[in-house]
């Protein structure tokens, strides 16, 4: 089965819980899985050959949390094209703030900027609609571990 890394950006902990989910699915299924809660271009690069699953809030303005902004700022200051990759992508956001899911909008722009492909259709997950995000997190996650080759 696939090697999958998850990539996680995350404030108050809701995008950590759907990725540890997303974790479990995936291993279910019969997939390497590893978790990166702060994940580094080291271990990006070696998913490039694989997946890579990003999980991520927004905070702020639409910003990317603490925890995956500079994994983000040096996949676009020094990975450059990766055709390669294949990659999934979860946004947590809120629609009551101006840039809803910008976060996870931003780092699907980027990849796609880069000529990375992904894998399904982004899930973009909205707390007003809501407030227990895995629930509907964990059936689109389900269905994308069986896209995986």
């Amino acid at each position: 089965m696939a090697q999958v890394g998850i990539f996680v950006g995350t404030v108050y902990g809701n995008a950590l819980l759907v990725a540890e989910e997303a974790e479990t699915i995936l291993r279910e299924q019969g997939h390497e899985v590893k978790l990166f809660e702060e994940g580094t271009l080291e271990a990006w690069q070696f998913y490039r050959q694989h997946y890579a699953l990003v999980i991520t809030s927004t905070t702020g303005q639409g910003d990317l949390p603490d925890s995956i902004a500079p994994l983000f700022a040096a996949i676009r200051d020094e990975v450059g094209f990766q055709p390669e990759l294949k990659y999934g992508l979860i946004a947590l956001g809120d629609s009551s703030y101006d840039n809803f899911c910008g976060a996870g909008r931003a780092f699907d722009a980027l990849l796609q900027e880069q000529g990375a492909t992904r894998i399904g259709e982004m899930l973009e997950i909205d707390a007003m609609e809501q407030p227990e995000p895995e629930v509907v997190s964990c059936p689109w996650v389900e269905n994308w571990g069986t896209l995986l080759k």
